[in-house]
């Protein structure tokens, strides 16, 4: 499930790349949440049970009854970390390739295991409305946020 929050992040080389002030800001905003692994993948999963059925160990199963678990909090920190790479790698027009790389292949990961578009758009909206509740957040971090997530879109979507 990584690829669904990669998509939430950072402008793959795209038609808009984010400048280093954008990416500035959405690292900004994503510094705030980042330790919360667990609770970001719970909001998303109990916004959008069929995001959860995606995944194997959790699939048909009590999200309190999951979230406890080392599997779970151990998959939050999997999809949280290449996030954060991304992120990291954002801003910069020489590591555009590198970004594009990994958006890549998630999506192609993504698409073997037949994550659809909307989902990919539920995912946004919920990682976008958690980090949005628990970061300061402003038109300028919204734009650069959205602008992060057109630019992953663009990627993901060329491969599905």
């Amino acid at each position: 499930m990584k690829f669904l929050i990669v998509l939430a992040l950072i402008g793959a080389a795209a038609a808009a790349p984010l400048s280093a002030d954008q990416a500035n800001l959405v690292k900004g905003a994503w510094d705030k949440v980042k330790h919360s692994e667990v609770d970001i993948l719970a909001a998303i999963f109990s916004a959008h049970p069929d995001i959860q059925a995606k995944f194997p160990k959790f699939a048909g199963k009590e999200l309190s009854a999951i979230k406890g678990s080392a599997d779970f909090a151990l998959h939050a920190t999997r999809i949280v970390s290449f996030i954060s790479e991304v992120i990291s790698l954002a801003g910069n027009p020489s590591t555009a390739p590198a970004i594009e790389t990994l958006v890549t292949e998630l999506a192609n990961n993504h698409k073997n295991r037949g994550v659809t578009k909307d989902q990919f758009t539920e995912f946004r909206n919920s990682l976008t409305d958690y980090v949005s509740h628990h970061a300061s957040w402003g038109d300028n971090v919204a734009s650069a946020w959205n602008q992060a997530f057109d630019n992953i879109f663009q990627t993901v979507f060329s491969h599905l």
